[in-house]
């Protein structure tokens, strides 16, 4: 076998494209040069097949063009979806990302926090279940869904307005009796306030409700029991119900198909998130969705746009309702 040569470098790339060392830096770093100095530098680094060395870059200019994304899992689609908006983004802006799930564990957070400031990332974008997080005053965090105060952007969906939309839709399609289904996190947190839209527009609106809230690692069941309660004769007390995730959407649907109940002719149900089947196929549920990929690109451009100070402590990004079969049209 012979023995592999060693790695070009930029010296290398420099000479076989007849220009100057600077010219090779501006293109490798995005910098705009000549179109014909673009190209031969780039036929250049594919012909010698040379790779930027991201590490020893960083350490000259203290810029490692990586962002930290800290998520709780990649099993929950709305998660992954995110996840995968925001991979998607970076790339497109010439940053790599490295993830980090912490299976909702505060602790795991906080160490995994601290390795990426040991790894000197650029920036980190967390989706937190912390609200005691640290993170060092040199590194740019932006947070999803977790206001922690005027001096870390927070970037959420307008979860208010999405709880009063799933609301007026209930109302708009002939539900007069409706109840909200909860399970989530005790702690403060920008999705808390699907709950609070949905119960002051029905107040709005005249709709009666009734709410089961639950809370993290509370047993299914209670839901069922809860459901069974009101239960009579065949028929269910609630003509339509409001989950404030997808994912509890299609256990409820499940549940309600059990029962004998028929969706949406018996009871119409009203999920949150826009989560779709193999990820890109038809929804799950009739639902409020969420902005996957603005919330990705708003995160993005702000952990990299760190000299921005005009920008608000926290952004809500519209949602929309989507017809996704558990309602009627």
């Amino acid at each position: 076998m012979a023995k592999k040569s060693s790695n070009p470098t930029m010296n290398d790339v420099a000479r076989e494209a007849g220009v100057a060392l600077g010219t090779v830096s501006k293109v490798v770093n995005g910098i705009r040069v000549g179109e014909e100095y673009r190209v031969r530098v780039e036929q250049a680094i594919k012909k010698l097949n040379y790779h930027i060395n991201n590490y020893a870059q960083g350490l000259k200019s203290g810029k490692t063009r990586t962002i930290a994304v800290i998520m709780p899992n990649l099993v929950s689609p709305y998660f992954a979806s995110l996840v995968n908006s925001i991979g998607k983004t970076l790339a497109a802006k010439k940053h790599h990302m490295v993830f980090f799930g912490t299976d909702y564990d505060p602790d795991m957070e906080q160490d995994y926090v601290r390795l990426a400031e040991q790894q000197k990332v650029d920036g980190i974008i967390c989706l937190s279940y912390n609200p005691k997080l640290e993170v060092s005053d040199e590194i740019p965090l932006v947070s999803i869904d977790r206001y922690f105060g005027a001096k870390i952007p927070c970037v959420s969906s307008d979860n208010y307005g999405g709880g009063w939309l799933a609301a007026e839709k209930l109302k708009e399609n002939g539900c007069e009796r409706v109840a909200m289904l909860r399970i989530g996190s005790q702690l403060s947190h920008e999705p808390a306030k699907r709950r609070d839209g949905f119960v002051a527009a029905c107040e709005s609106l005249g709709l009666s409700c009734e709410q089961k809230i639950l809370t993290d690692g509370a047993p299914y069941q209670e839901f069922v029991d809860f459901l069974n309660e009101h239960f009579h004769d065949g028929r269910l007390d609630f003509d339509g119900l409001f989950c404030v995730t997808d994912s509890l959407a299609h256990q409820i649907r499940g549940t309600l198909k059990e029962m004998g109940l028929s969706v949406p002719e018996d009871v119409q149900i009203i999920g949150f998130d826009g989560c779709r089947h193999f990820g890109d196929l038809e929804l799950t549920c009739s639902t409020i969705v969420q902005p996957v990929d603005a919330i990705a690109e708003t995160c993005v451009n702000m952990i990299l746009n760190t000299t921005e100070t005009k920008a608000p402590s926290l952004l809500c990004l519209p949602v929309e309702y989507a017809f996704g079969g558990t309602t009627k049209r």
